[in-house]
């Protein structure tokens, strides 16, 4: 650790007033946030600082050009109380992979894992003790020049803050498929970056599936229409007569980390895996053949989504209840065991959090 991070710590915690046992997802927040600012070629001033309101001038680029990128992470306590991260690393480079794309400057790898660390030892307690619990962790970094005009900013504004959050989907979701919209173009797009235009696109086709009564949008390709990308803001993965199978990367879809931990470990477990294109309509032809078994979101808030059902073209595919699932409960079971402590990680994903939680 080679930075110099500056903390001031909140003169008054606000943990006492927090109900770990009904968490609102993303409307707790802890009690300190780590910033640091870009400026002539350098990141300048990395500080801790109490979790607070900032000023922004009315011309910051950010708010015309929407030069914006994000992360989301998560801590969690191992049964023997030590907090954790999941693959943190993965979530460093993946932040710098959507700066490139976005003309941004990057975050230094170490960097930004001082920061991590130094900032969830400081509010490890945090931590939510329940499983299926956690502290969630957004990086993010936005432009601040004041300016008007279409070009990369010269000045940005990198942020981590945490807090407390409940299950994400508390049960199985519901997904509808059309030809209306598309997330992201499968070459020379942004859809492989977490960029927060892509969320933004994202609002007025998941209003519309709302209305129709389904939780999500199914996402297919901007050219055909015909390919499975993504559903709402998790990767996919299909159960289909037996063999595990997730759209291949393609520039369009994000390359979750959640995504790539499941295909590394269903393979140990003696499971077929397939990356592959997978078309709507294989889909549909799979489940009239009774072939399709189980499909389930993945991703960080959420780590395994099951879904109870997917609609296309009027035609509505119910999947079985999740106590008859294999895959999606399994790979779940194994993901939340290592957070835990209670499975053994063979592959040094899990990082104990190390820090300088001191006055400086």
């Amino acid at each position: 650790m080679k930075f110099n991070i500056k903390i001031t710590k909140a003169q008054n915690s606000q943990l006492g007033q927090v109900d770990f046992d009904d968490i609102p997802f993303g409307r707790v927040f802890s009690d300190h946030m780590f910033v640091a600012d870009y400026k002539d070629g350098e990141w300048h001033s990395p500080r801790i600082v109490p979790f607070g309101r900032f000023e922004m001038h009315p011309a910051a680029m950010v708010l015309h050009y929407g030069q914006a990128i994000f992360e989301g992470m998560k801590a969690s306590k191992s049964h023997d109380g030590t907090p954790f991260f999941l693959r943190p690393e993965m979530h460093a480079k993946r932040l710098n992979n959507s700066a490139r794309r976005m003309c941004m400057p990057e975050v230094p790898e170490a960097l930004f894992l001082e920061a991590l660390h130094t900032l969830v030892d400081l509010d490890s307690d945090w931590i939510p003790p329940q499983e299926g619990s956690a502290l969630y962790i957004r990086p993010y970094m936005f432009a601040t020049d004041e300016f008007i005009g279409v070009k990369p900013s010269a000045t940005y504004r990198f942020i981590i803050f945490t807090g407390p959050v409940g299950p994400y989907y508390p049960k199985p979701v519901s997904l509808i498929a059309d030809r209306q919209f598309a997330r992201a173009a499968v070459q020379g797009g942004t859809g492989e970056a977490k960029v927060a235009g892509n969320y933004a696109a994202s609002l007025l086709p998941a209003k519309l599936a709302n209305e129709k009564g389904y939780d999500q949008v199914m996402w297919l390709d901007s050219r055909e229409f015909k390919y499975i990308q993504e559903v709402g803001t998790m990767n996919i993965f299909f159960v289909i007569d037996g063999t595990v199978v997730t759209p291949k990367l393609d520039g369009g879809i994000l390359p979750g980390i959640t995504r790539d931990t499941i295909l590394k470990l269903l393979p140990e477990h003696g499971y077929k895996v397939e990356e592959r294109p997978i078309a709507i309509d294989e889909l549909v032809d799979a489940y009239k053949a009774g072939k399709l078994q189980e499909v389930f979101g993945s991703g960080t808030a959420a780590v395994v989504a099951h879904v109870s059902k997917v609609a296309y073209d009027g035609f509505e595919m119910e999947l079985p209840p999740v106590e008859e699932r294999k895959v999606g409960p399994f790979i779940k079971a194994q993901i939340d065991g290592m957070r835990s402590g209670k499975i053994e990680d063979k592959h040094g994903w899990i990082v104990p959090v190390q820090g300088q939680a001191v006055n400086a």
